[in-house]
């Protein structure tokens, strides 16, 4: 298949002339890369959509446009200037939609883009907005885009009792889904009443990564700036559970991690003998223009990919965080609550979806028998995917 002829969800709907929105009124939960592939933004071609009445916009964590650049800040809604419309804010007050929010709508249209990893919370806004919409008799339509890592997974997956707004359902930590088919999962899980049309990628081949599709990349979040962060997202993500720096603050967050108590070669030569695959690891030192150890100068590493498909990011962070804990015991600590509305759970155990991860790292597990122990969990959500598959 031509790389030109992908096409995401909008796309798709823009060479419908925006047949199902005809006659409705409708909301948009978007975000800077809800974008088509000439780069027009969702909100205004909704906008100026001839038939359809564009009511309200809503945005996720990190603001309808971005503005918020570090994890955990609320927003305020707001009349956004462009469209004249207003703007709802479901990472702040409130992180699902009000009836006063949907009150004008018949359809709700989401349009975001994911990167595959079960902590990225747009994917917890969309189940929260099917759920409000299933109450209120709205209905939804969702417009998918790839999943910019194919559709390899990874990782455990998460126990029900370790809920929270970074894994709201029982998902792998790479689950190599895109929104479109996690929607029809979520609407089935939770037995949700509600009208849901997802409008598929056309030419998309699944297991493709997102340079693979000729479509444009533009940061769904502002620690998310290229592809080579997403790529490590998966596994880099649970550093946030500790106090080692996860690269906020510098120009390649995820990709570049440590703290001002590590010494880079050593840690490189602990994380040499593991021989993870298709990746090197290159010493450096680096200050935090913000967050953690804000303006210290730090010992780390960065993360080079030399081969996607073999790299496998969660074992690569199992690695870092086993590694760190052996080399530094006085030093290494897992971050206290709050995390993420969590305030009583450590934060690496709801990142991690349990204590399992925390507790083997503390007991000095080898990273390679801790990852192999998720095996199974990953067979049977295979499994369940296939369920769902045949019934649709």
């Amino acid at each position: 298949m031509s790389r030109n002829a992908i096409l995401t969800g909008l796309d798709v709907l823009v060479e419908r002339d925006f047949a199902p929105l005809r006659g409705r009124r409708v909301g948009l939960l978007c975000h800077p890369a809800s974008v088509d592939r000439r780069l027009r933004h969702a909100a205004p071609l909704l906008r100026a959509a001839v038939g359809a009445d564009l009511r309200c916009l809503l945005g996720p964590q990190h603001g309808l446009r971005g503005e918020t650049q570090d994890n955990m800040v609320e927003w305020r809604g707001f009349a956004d200037p462009a469209t004249g419309l207003p703007a709802h804010s479901l990472y702040g007050e409130h992180r699902k939609p009000t009836a006063a929010m949907l009150a004008d709508v018949d359809l709700l249209v989401i349009d975001l883009q994911d990167v595959g990893a079960r902590y990225y919370t747009f994917i917890w806004t969309m189940l929260l907005c099917l759920e409000a919409c299933a109450e209120q008799g709205r209905s939804v339509l969702v417009l998918d885009r790839p999943n910019p890592l194919g559709n390899a997974r990874e990782g455990n997956v998460l126990d029900p009792d370790f809920r929270s707004f970074v894994g709201l359902e029982p998902l792998p930590m790479r689950h190599g889904l895109t929104v479109g088919e996690l929607a029809r999962l979520f609407r089935r899980r939770r037995g949700l009443d509600v009208d849901l049309e997802v409008v598929g990628c056309r030419g998309l081949d699944p297991a493709a990564w997102f340079d693979e599709t000729g479509l444009p990349w533009v940061l769904p979040s502002p620690n998310m700036p290229t592809l080579e962060t997403a790529a490590v997202y998966p596994g880099m993500c649970l550093l946030e559970g500790t106090q080692l720096s996860e690269g906020r603050g510098t120009t390649r967050p995820f990709e570049i991690f440590g703290a001002p108590w590590l010494a880079p070669e050593r840690l490189a030569d602990r994380l040499d003998a593991y021989d993870l695959p298709g990746l090197r690891l290159r010493p450096l030192h680096f200050e935090p223009t913000f967050q953690k150890h804000q303006g210290r100068l730090c010992g780390g590493l960065q993360l080079h990919v030399t081969d996607r498909r073999e790299f496998r990011p969660v074992l690569t962070a199992v690695a870092v965080l086993c590694a760190a804990r052996e080399l530094w015991p006085d030093e290494f600590r897992w971050k206290e609550p709050p995390y993420e509305y969590e305030t009583v759970k450590p934060p690496i155990d709801i990142l991690a979806g349990g204590r399992g991860l925390r507790e083997g790292v503390d007991a000095g597990a080898d990273p390679r028998e801790l990852v192999a122990g998720w095996n199974g969990e990953l067979r049977r959500f295979e499994d369940e995917l296939r369920e769902l598959r045949d019934d649709d």
